[in-house]
């Protein structure tokens, strides 16, 4: 007797639904562009229960006759394609065939359909896979699906499920990247029969402006190249909108969203030095090229392609955003308001290599040690001699300048410019003077680091991550021990959440109260802010607020951490001093000294490290002496 025997279409179908329907939004997905193949410009988008209740699209596009209707929910039937040559000329975003029977195995399934020649239409009902009633109806031309109770039999899957707020937001951004890749279409999105947006204008500006806030569209670079191999169309987001996720960065081959490494890498490249550490900029392009030179059989969700060629479209792509970057104009807006969407950015937990500092000769022993050495202040060694002060008009002189100059050659990618460092003049403000001598010395370096001398040599403090450390400690004890830490604000503070944000919300709130934040309901989604913890900035209150929520959301998605412990990275994130923010010799000292009051001072709660030690050692053999 044969071992190997043919799997049942309907088991077939329940496995394909696997890679196909991985989530909610993967079925609102599918969906949509089968909306968009079939002429649609009129999309209306209904989820209840984060879709895991009711997924319901309806277009007004060309609708099915009763043979097409029947043959659609079959595995591997499609109208988009009749043979393996037809990806060569692809233009519709779907073309496996698989989606409807693999959405329909796995829920309750109602299919209807009219086209405009008709008078009625039809209605098809399935369960699990299996036709169970097929009925005429009257309706609008055009089809409307709905997905009920999705993997209702498949429970394994149903449980892996995320929370409501997760999936609500995988959909949101799906409907919402089809929306801006297609605007001469009308777009209605309802979540639980809330009616979320309705988008008629077909101006992607004004578009852009409904999903990120007025005058959103005002920030943006818009660019255009076109030429015999390609095209590049669209709008960048100038560096004061940078964010640390790149869930808002869209590109679009040939209209069908895409994920590419090499395009992220590029853009990221494009912006250099504009961009601060681990943060990505707003990206919104559509990219044209020859369906022949693009391989979107890659994966089962269709979000990944391959071109051909891809150092061509790389060697084209790239100068087109350096050009369009390097013509702006990137001076601060003084009209850019402090609660700006973009202007705080949430952050994304990211595995950094922690420093070896066992490997640092002479390395402080403890905190204390370290702390010593810190007030300890200026070396005590009698051998260390001072060297003699110089003019800075005779250290900067043509003539002493000329010797610094490095010879004529090729710069590779990677190479130090040492003159523009060497003959940069050093301005009096840059370096902060200290009162008393017995002081230990303190620098800011470029308004980011803190260097300051200690007795076996200098140590070197990220601010940004010192900072997260002593409010990160500072929150858990707050929280843990539940002792008072709210100031009331003078004028109360209003935020109106979306849907999944006042979940979330509302998952979080008795911790909150508990950090100091003195919240008071004002309407179905509306939180008044009546009192904050000490250390919020006055003028941040609701944008705080907004984005603990947001990267309380993603740490949660990912990490599955502590839901305290997770609070208190997302508020020392989003709270600490930033990069490029100029301290004063006060607020250095004050930071210093918190930092070494902490239980880690060596790493941030993401793991990056705070603290790098140089010896005097190792100052020594870099420059000989020993």
């Amino acid at each position: 007797m044969a071992l190997i025997a043919r799997l049942p279409d309907i088991v077939a179908n329940k496995i394909s639904a696997g890679e196909v329907v991985q989530r909610p939004a993967s079925v609102v997905k599918e969906l949509i562009e089968n909306c968009i193949d079939a002429g649609a410009d009129k999309i209306t988008v209904s989820i209840k229960d984060a879709g895991k209740e009711l997924i319901r699209i309806v277009d007004n596009g060309a609708g099915m006759l009763r043979e097409d209707a029947l043959l659609c929910v079959e595995r591997f039937a499609t109208s988009k394609i009749t043979g393996v040559e037809d990806l060569d000329t692809l233009q519709s975003l779907g073309f496996r065939g698989e989606a409807l029977a693999s959405i329909s195995s796995v829920s309750h399934f109602e299919l209807k359909t009219r086209t405009a020649k008709e008078l009625l239409g039809l209605r098809l009902r399935y369960e699990g896979g299996i036709l169970a009633e097929e009925s005429e109806v009257q309706g609008e031309p055009g089809t409307t699906i709905s997905v009920r109770n999705l993997f209702y039999n498949v429970p394994a899957r149903r449980k892996f499920l995320k929370s409501n707020a997760t999936e609500y937001q995988h959909i949101f951004e799906i409907v919402k990247s089809f929306a801006l890749a297609y605007p001469e279409i009308e777009w209605r999105m309802y979540s639980d029969d809330e009616e979320l947006f309705h988008l008629k204008t077909p101006d992607i500006l004004e578009r852009l402006n409904v999903f990120y806030g007025n005058d959103f569209s005002a920030s943006m670079i818009e660019l255009s190249e076109e030429n015999d191999y390609l095209s590049i169309r669209g709008f960048l987001g100038k560096p004061v909108m940078q964010k640390r996720r790149k869930l808002d960065q869209y590109f679009f081959i040939n209209r069908r969203l895409v994920q590419n490494r090499m395009l992220s890498q590029a853009v990221q490249q494009a912006y250099g030095d504009l961009l601060v550490e681990r943060q990505t900029p707003f990206v919104l392009l559509f990219i044209g090229i020859d369906p022949s030179r693009v391989d979107v059989n890659v994966h089962p969700a269709k979000l990944e392609i391959r071109f051909d060629d891809e150092r061509s479209v790389r060697n084209m792509f790239y100068p087109v955003l350096k050009r369009s970057i390097q013509l702006q104009d990137f001076s601060p807006d003084i009209q850019a308001r402090e609660n700006d969407e973009f202007s705080p950015a949430p952050t994304q937990e990211i595995s950094f290599r922690k420093l070896a500092f066992q490997d640092i000769p002479n390395r402080s022993m403890s905190t204390r040690d370290l702390y010593a050495n810190y007030r300890a202040g200026a070396f005590d060694d009698p051998s260390f001699s001072r060297p003699s002060a110089l003019k800075q008009e005779d250290m900067f002189s043509p003539q002493s300048a000329s010797e610094y100059v490095l010879p004529d050659r090729e710069l590779r990618e990677g190479d130090y410019v040492l003159s523009s460092l060497l003959l940069s003049r050093l301005s009096e403000d840059e370096a902060v003077p200290n009162p008393q001598e017995t002081e230990p010395k303190i620098w800011q370096l470029h308004n980011k680091y803190l260097i300051c001398q200690i007795r076996t040599g200098l140590m070197i403090i990220d601010q940004h991550v010192a900072h997260e450390r002593v409010l990160y400690e500072r929150a858990v004890d707050v929280m843990s021990q539940n002792v008072p830490n709210s100031q009331q604000l003078l004028f109360p503070q209003k935020v109106e959440f979306r849907p999944w944000e006042f979940e979330v919300f509302e998952e979080i709130r008795e911790d909150l109260n508990r950090l100091g934040f003195n919240l008071r309901m004002f309407g179905k989604q509306t939180v008044m802010i009546e009192g904050v913890p000490q250390d919020v900035k006055p003028g941040t209150e609701v944008t705080i607020l907004q984005d603990m929520i947001a990267e309380y959301q993603d740490n949660a998605s990912r990490l599955k951490p502590d839901k305290r412990d997770n609070l208190a990275k997302s508020y020392s994130c989003r709270n600490a001093i930033m990069a490029g923010q100029k301290l004063s010799l006060e607020e250095m000292r004050t930071l210093i000294d918190n930092l070494f009051a902490t239980r880690e001072p060596y790493s941030c709660p993401h793991g990056r490290p705070v603290i790098i030690k140089l010896s005097l050692d190792q100052l020594d053999r870099m420059f000989g002496r020993k």
